[in-house]
Parts: C-alpha cells; structure tokens; sequence
C-alpha cells in the first residue's frame, strides 16, 4: 500500500483515489498471488529453453503474468462481490464488495487488462496465440465455478498453469508430453495452495453457500494435502529426470518437500491465521524450484 500511495501521490482527487481503487482491486497490494503464477510460469521458459530463454520472451511472460492475474481478480470480485465478498469477514472491505468501485468500472477494467495481455502475445508466434484463447476463458470461468462446483481450486489450477504450455508454444513452437507434465504438476501445486487459502474462509464459505474443495476435503483436509504435495513432487521429480537435470534441481525438489512439511505443521490446527501463512509459503516453494532448476541447467 506504501508503493501504491507513492505511485498515485503525484495524481490530483478524484483520480488519485480512483486509481487506488482500481490498483488495489487488482491486488497489486498482495503481490505473492503474481508470484506465484510467476514462478510456474518460470519453470515453463527454462524447461523448453533447455537454458536461459530468450529474453524477449521472458519479458513478455513476465508482463503478461502481472496482467493476467490483475484481470482475474477483477473478473473474481465481480463474480463475487454480492453475494460472497460482501459476508466474508476478510473480504468485506474489497473496493467493489465496500461499494467503491462499481460494476460497470469493473468489467471496462477487466477488458483493458485483456486487450494488454492480447497485445503482449501477438509478439509471440500463431500456436501461443490460439492457447492465450483458452487461458483467457479459464481466468474468466474460474470465479463462477465455486457456486456450482467443489473443484473450483482445480479450475484455477488449470488457469494459473497455461502459461506453462503456453511457454513452450512460444519457446519451441509445440507443447511437448514434458510440457504438459509441468502443467500438471501446477495444477496439483495450485490445487494445494489455494486449498489452504480456502481454509481460512471455510466457516463463511459455508454459512455463505461458497464451495471450495477445503469444504469437500473436510476433515480429511491435511492427509489429502499431503497426498498432492508428494504427488507435485514426485511429476516435478519425473520432469527432472526427463530433462536430465543435475543435482541443484533435486536439492530444491528436497527444499520443497521441507516446506511442504513446515505447512503441514502450521496447519495442525486449523487455525486462520497459521492456514494463511501456510498459503503465502509456497512462494518460496515456488521460487526454491526455480531457483534449483536455473542452478542446475547453468552447471549443465
């Protein structure tokens, strides 16, 4: 919020405020969300670049990364703020659940953002563009499927990883059975981290109606946890030998596995507080993964 107040300081009111509004409906107040679609995206360029990618690409995927995940939180408290944001004692005090951004800002929002993310892939090559269809469509479908589904955890999952196939679109013009496993392989880590962050809102979520798969999981919720963090593991694990990566990358993996087992121990009892900063963990499981995977193509 400090970097937002010194960036809006020079506007005049109304906009200097508008614009907050619109900064901190996007979230570019809580950045570990684009982080964490960085980091997926991260490993996507390095595997199919086999090495450093281009830098042209990376600078693309980094920009678009930041886009995309403003627009989907957009389009998330548009879905939401009524009827869910509104009675959920985190969200309450959301610019559109508060009242301060309309509908209408909202949606003009969500389309400027798509046509800059629009932008930033016609630099890329014909196979990437026809994906970034189907990516825009998951990034909007998401926030309607917890009225309906359970599984909306696994949607956001599938949203969060297609930059990964994406990036090998761009990179070598395919999505190679590798890319797909790395897609995968978000999907589960995506599927664990947002369950956690569904922990926090269960008790609302449920007075609500709001469906999560932590509401589903229930008090199996830990022990199914721990079943897709090995489960990442072990396709990051097979990622790895099928790239033929060297030690770095597997030290990370074990990096990882220690995290996994710090969250695990924050959550023991269920409480807010604990299950949020366990969400806010797999930033460095995210970026210990990298890291290794950088490290290990470099010594290559």
């Amino acid at each position: 919020m400090a970097v937002i107040s010194w960036l809006t300081s020079a506007l005049r009111d109304p906009w200097r405020e508008r614009i907050r509004e619109y900064l901190v409906l996007m979230r570019m107040d809580r950045p570990v969300g684009a982080l964490l679609l960085l980091w997926p995206t991260l490993w996507g360029l390095w595997f199919a670049a086999n090495d450093f990618p281009p830098i042209g690409l990376l600078v693309i995927f980094t920009l678009g990364v930041f886009v995309m995940r403003s627009a989907g939180c957009v389009i998330n408290d548009y879905a939401d703020h009524a009827w869910l944001d509104a009675h959920v004692e985190r969200t309450r005090n959301r610019p559109m659940a508060a009242g301060r951004v309309s509908r209408k800002e909202a949606l003009l929002l969500f389309a400027g953002l798509l046509v800059v993310a629009f932008v930033l892939v016609l630099f890329t090559n014909a196979l990437t563009i026809q994906l970034s269809f189907a990516g825009a469509a998951l990034a909007a479908l998401y926030p309607f499927c917890k009225r309906y589904t359970h599984l909306a955890q696994v949607v956001l999952g599938a949203a969060f990883g297609w930059s990964i196939p994406m990036a090998f679109a761009a990179v070598t013009g395919e999505v190679p059975a590798l890319g797909w496993l790395l897609f995968l392989a978000n999907v589960l880590f995506s599927t664990i981290y947002d369950t956690e962050y569904a922990m926090v809102d269960r008790d609302d979520d449920l007075r609500v109606g709001a469906k999560s798969t932590a509401i589903l999981f229930a008090d199996a919720d830990r022990p199914i946890i721990g079943i897709l963090m090995l489960t990442f593991l072990l396709a990051m694990l097979l990622a790895g030998t099928r790239a033929q990566l060297v030690w770095p990358y597997f030290a990370a993996l074990g990096i990882a596995a220690a995290l996994f087992g710090w969250q695990q121990w924050l959550m023991r009892q269920r409480q807010r507080e604990a299950c949020f900063a366990a969400f806010r963990n797999n930033n460095w499981v995210g970026f210990a993964t990298w890291i290794g995977l950088l490290l290990a193509l470099a010594l290559r």
